[in-house]
């Protein structure tokens, strides 16, 4: 209900906003964006409106909130603003920014203007940042921050508490992580342990070694799914030496599972996870035309099997009609496995251990609900057409479609996934491909054998 609340409440600021920018005020709007919206939410209304609008709202945000709305905004907006912005002007705008989120701007950025960026920062800020972006970014070393407190297992409670004192805190700081004096990691102290336990109290007495420490190079679905399993709220990262470079906060694991579903449902339609909701027409067009004639080219596959039994069909025009019916059964039951099975790789709950399993298990499915909707289909066609050898055929055929559809489905991203291509990207394209195929060559091929 507070999640409706606040969402209905951001809906009526954007109105005021547009209603304050078509009516020529812009001082109302921009007391609205300065003083009721938040970075997040002001991010979410540059993004939710179209291109002219967006850079005259971002005029209007305050100074000291840009860096921060920056790294709230996808990719392709960003970037439309970076473009436009002197190195210094970005220097300036991302100072109060964490240095993982100044890392992950400067990746996006063309080389030689991150060099520029980098080469006006203190010294001290860009080596951390050069530090982090010395790793890819969809590795646990790329979604870090090395803004943390290392605390050594030789001290005591009373000891740590003076340092805290002295020392600047980073953001959501709920552990201090224990390092020996070679800064190799050892275990960590919750912020709560360390308010309760009496100040004489030795650290490496109390730490908890449950926490595991993640290497840089895991990539970030498995950095995810650690996070998931173990309900963790930050995790130390390690280099190959277990020595402590960086730590791990859960809202940057949270934009990982976000952008992984984002990735997931575009890519099915074969569309940019980042893409502008309001980009051109021209750019949009060009994206979705690549895919548009990729379907093209695998429908015209499709109709040269069905080309192989004109006469077949030219004799029985029932066959015309049916034939979508069964390529249609087929292409819903291997969509939906493979999506069950995108989800359970993305998970880590699928992999090549238990493939077996699975293949078995959606070949069960597959025979149970085939020889279902077979049985539903065959006493339609009777109840149309008064032909039980049509029915008997088209109920085998589609018991057979579905049957090809789900094992296809259960293999392909295995497959592609071997071969290095996405499976949520090119898997729906050839897995429909598979089932017109299939469909119309198993019936019109069954009925040319029994019913001619």
């Amino acid at each position: 209900m507070a999640n409706l609340q606040e969402q209905n409440h951001l809906d009526t600021l954007q109105e005021r906003i547009i209603l304050a920018l078509e009516s020529s005020n812009i001082s109302d709007a921009a007391n609205i964006i300065q003083q009721d919206l938040s970075p997040p939410e002001a991010a979410h209304i540059l993004e939710s409106c179209p291109q002219k609008v967006r850079h005259l709202l971002w005029g209007l945000v305050n100074e000291e909130d840009q860096g921060e709305v920056l790294t709230h905004l996808n990719e392709d907006i960003q970037q439309q603003f970076l473009e436009e912005m002197s190195a210094e002007e970005i220097v300036e705008t991302t100072q109060e920014i964490d240095n993982d989120d100044l890392a992950d701007i400067l990746q996006q950025m063309p080389t030689e203007a991150s060099h520029r960026v980098l080469q006006l920062m203190p010294s001290e800020e860009r080596s951390q940042v050069e530090g982090l972006l010395a790793f890819p970014e969809d590795t646990a070393g790329g979604l870090m921050t090395n803004r943390m407190v290392n605390i050594r297992g030789d001290v005591t409670i009373e000891a740590v508490l003076r340092y805290l004192r002295k020392k600047k805190l980073p953001k959501s700081l709920d552990v201090l992580w224990v390092v020996d004096r070679t800064q190799h990691y050892q275990g960590s102290l919750a912020l709560t342990e360390l308010l309760q336990s009496p100040p004489e109290a030795i650290i490496s007495e109390i730490m908890d070694t449950s926490i595991k420490a993640i290497e840089c190079t895991l990539h970030e679905d498995k950095v995810a799914q650690i996070f998931e399993r173990d309900d963790l709220v930050s995790a130390p990262v390690v280099d190959a030496d277990n020595i402590l470079i960086g730590r791990i906060t859960i809202d940057d694991v949270v934009d990982v599972i976000r952008d992984s579903a984002d990735h997931n449902m575009m890519r099915l339609a074969g569309l940019d996870e980042e893409s502008d909701t309001f980009a051109p027409i021209l750019k949009s067009s060009q994206q979705r035309a690549v895919w548009l004639g990729i379907n093209m080219a695998t429908a015209f596959v499709a109709a040269a099997v069905m080309s192989r039994f004109e006469a077949s069909i030219a004799q029985i025009v029932a066959l015309a009609v049916l034939s979508p019916v069964v390529a249609s059964m087929g292409g819903i039951a291997g969509s939906q496995t493979l999506t069950l099975m995108i989800r359970g790789m993305a998970t880590g709950h699928i992999s090549r251990a238990n493939l077996s399993w699975i293949v078995l298990r959606e070949m069960g499915v597959a025979v149970i609900n085939g020889a279902l909707w077979a049985s539903v289909i065959a006493g339609i066609t009777v109840a149309w057409y008064g032909q039980w050898s049509l029915a008997l055929v088209i109920a085998a055929a589609i018991l057979v479609n579905i049957c090809i559809a789900v094992l296809s489905g259960t293999l392909l991203p295995f497959i592609l996934k071997s071969a290095r291509i996405d499976p949520a990207l090119s898997g729906s394209v050839i897995l429909t491909t598979l089932t017109d195929v299939f469909g119309f060559l198993t019936f019109l091929g069954l009925a040319t054998v029994y019913l001619l």
